[in-house]
């Protein structure tokens, strides 16, 4: 079930943020050093400031510090908040191998104390105690959760697109991949009661957030412990999240590939023999005619790209039944994951790559593109990379059904949910 509020949105002032690209950025986890100190060149108000990277800050100090920007910002309305309670529908335009796609949501409060959301990915300690850290000083839910459901009649998102037809944007911003993001505000309340009402009866799946949903569930058991009382809607018995209709095009995930480093006794020679027992093996001429054979097999086949020195090998499951023989409690839906295969059939067999040596990240990087992963290994940074195809998002829905977790970085779903083009304040009443 998913109970969801309209809510008065904080929001850019147009008339102090004129470029708004110069000041939204990409999610906290996101954002590295890197990435951090091009997005405080860009503008001192740079949403960066509120929400921090995805390395927590050595000083504690630096929780309260964000919080009195947030309100400095609030007082000198630079953030506003909008007049009236309203839902919101996020357009993205972006380019994903070669295709110009869009992908539309609709942003709205999920009522925690009453709704739930279907995980596929387990969550870290770490984040989890620094966006609470966040929460407690700001009291506020600065960004968004990425919320999947499956409706074929469409109807939550053509009340949208009717209610914001013909109109200009409220909001539009390009992030640095040159993805377009335009928002609308929705205060319409005929639409908005359509939304609810399409909504509530469906599930809902975490695509990107488990981090900060669970945190934000822990923070409500928090604010309830202490006896406060939400003033409203709008308050920590709610976060806003973006839900995303799976049966809409340019629902994009990206495969996550892996680099292999540091391991004493490497031999491609050696790992390929070993590999040959459960795999068809063939050596490939270039990239481009590694993602060919990547591509072609989709749907069909569990494949695999290996580069190492210089060179390309695919690697083809020779039986699927064989998956049966993968040790573990794990769902056959699970061992079906060419994530899983990849992990359970060649790194951990062969290489030694187990569960536990990944959650040292001792053996094992994650690059965002095959370029990238081929440029480590010819840089030395690497001994191999493994490229793979992307999960579908019918497996993610799938697995999360089952109510397990997949394999870490399974998922890259793109582009991501620009951070600081609405956030929410809480109303709390406090004893």
């Amino acid at each position: 079930m998913a109970v969801i509020h309209p809510f008065r949105g904080l929001r850019y002032n147009p008339a102090v943020v004129r470029d708004l690209s110069r000041v939204v950025t990409q999610p906290y986890d996101r954002i590295g050093p890197d990435e951090e100190r091009e997005y405080l060149r860009r503008s001192p108000y740079s949403f960066v400031r509120l929400i921090g990277t995805k390395s927590p800050p050595p000083d504690e100090a630096d929780y309260a510090r964000r919080a009195q920007v947030l309100q400095a910002w609030i007082r000198d309305r630079i953030l506003v908040q909008d007049e009236k309670p309203g839902v919101y529908f996020y357009r993205q335009s972006f380019t994903h191998s070669g295709q110009s796609l869009v992908r539309t949501g609709i942003i709205a409060l999920l009522d925690l104390s009453q709704s739930g959301a279907k995980a596929h990915e387990h969550t870290l300690r770490g984040p989890k105690e620094d966006r609470l850290k966040l929460f407690r000083a700001t009291e506020a839910h600065l960004e968004h959760i990425f919320l999947l459901y499956r409706d074929p009649a469409r109807a939550a998102t053509t009340a949208a697109e009717r209610a914001v037809a013909g109109r200009l944007s409220d909001a539009t911003a390009k992030d640095e991949f040159g993805n377009t993001h335009e928002l609308w505000h929705i205060a319409d309340p005929n639409t908005v009661q359509i939304v609810q009402d399409a909504l509530l009866p469906l599930d809902l799946y975490i695509a990107d957030g488990h981090h900060r949903f669970e945190t934000a569930q822990a923070f409500m058991r928090e604010c309830l412990a202490k006896g406060w009382k939400p003033a409203s809607p709008q308050s920590f018995t709610a976060l806003p999240v973006t839900l995303v209709n799976v049966e809409e095009p340019g629902c994009v995930i990206r495969p996550t590939p892996r680099v292999v480093r540091d391991l004493p006794a490497f031999s491609p020679q050696a790992f390929l023999a070993a590999a040959r027992g459960e795999f068809a093996v063939a050596e490939l001429g270039s990239l481009a005619e590694a993602r060919e054979f990547l591509a072609s097999a989709v749907g069909k086949e569990h494949a695999f790209v290996l580069y190492t020195e210089g060179r390309f090998w695919s690697l083809v499951l020779h039986d699927e039944n064989r998956l049966r023989l993968i040790p573990g409690d794990h769902p056959l839906a699970w061992k079906k994951l060419d994530v899983a295969i990849l992990h359970k059939a060649l790194l951990e067999p062969i290489l030694g790559i187990d569960d536990e040596a990944l959650a040292r990240q001792s053996h094992v990087d994650y690059a965002h593109t095959d370029e990238e992963a081929v440029a480590l290994v010819d840089a030395g940074k690497g001994q191999a990379a493994f490229l793979l195809n992307p999960t579908r998002v019918e497996e993610v829905l799938a697995i999360a059904d089952l109510g397990v977790s997949m394999p870490q970085k399974s998922t890259d779903f793109y582009p991501k949910l620009l951070s600081g083009l609405v956030a929410m304040t809480m109303d709390i009443e406090k004893p």
